[in-house]
């Protein structure tokens, strides 16, 4: 059997210990020995890029952002669906560590090879707001994503809500996906003013079984109530 390889670990700002790791050529992040991102989460991450670019191939500048870098998943599958020379990528990430894991570990990760991918370190609201009306859509995956106050996932807070809904274009997306079904987030992301519709995705696609994932596509259609 070949071993689990700890490639890098560092402390995070509530405390606990973020590890990289890898197992027989798959990489993982984990907290508290819990996966956070990896071969649980990739099906799901990139079916999100995907429905999440597909209204955009269109478009002459496509502008995507990231909340978090996670394993880049999400990542290389949006600049492989919009290959726009004009298009931008924006990556929030708030843990240092992480981008320079990728340039160690991750060679190849499109943070380093795309020259349309522009690296931030905030996710949160007021990162946001400074991208009103600009955004094509805004990706982020509830486990894998950096957390918000509290260390409640960004989508628990509604000012951020608010700031993702003003950042975004008429017609913009807001995709999430996760690992479990998430109670009232529908009724949440309507309530931010957005047209919802709900997706699942199998967490194994080569499996004749597998966990259905959950993905929310919500739109911004309307002015919030």
């Amino acid at each position: 059997m070949k071993p689990r390889i700890t490639l890098a670990e560092t402390r995070l700002p509530d405390g606990g210990t973020l590890t990289l790791q890898e197992h027989d050529g798959r990489k993982f992040l984990l907290i508290h020995g819990q996966q956070i991102c990896g071969p649980a989460t990739r099906a799901a991450e990139e079916e999100l890029a995907r429905l999440a670019c597909a209204p955009f191939r269109p478009a002459r500048q496509p502008r995507i952002w990231f909340a978090g870098l996670g394993l880049g998943h999400a990542l290389a599958t949006a600049t492989a669906e919009l290959r726009q020379k004009r298009a931008t990528f924006i990556v929030a990430e708030p843990l240092a560590a992480l981008p320079e894991w990728h340039r160690r570990h991750m060679p190849a990760s499109p943070l380093f090879t795309d020259s349309r991918v522009v690296l931030e370190n905030d996710c949160g609201p007021a990162a946001l707001i400074l991208q009103a009306g600009l955004l094509h859509a805004i990706l982020l995956h509830l486990d894998a994503a950096p957390t918000g106050p509290g260390n409640r996932p960004w989508v628990d807070d509604r000012r951020w809500l608010a700031a993702a809904y003003e950042a975004l274009q008429a017609g913009g997306l807001l995709a999430i996906a996760g690992s479990r079904p998430t109670a009232n987030l529908t009724r949440r992301l309507q309530r931010a003013g957005f047209a919802v519709a709900e997706f699942t995705v199998p967490a194994s696609p080569d499996a004749r079984k597998s966990r259905l994932l959950p993905i929310w596509l919500a739109r911004k259609s309307k002015a919030p109530d």
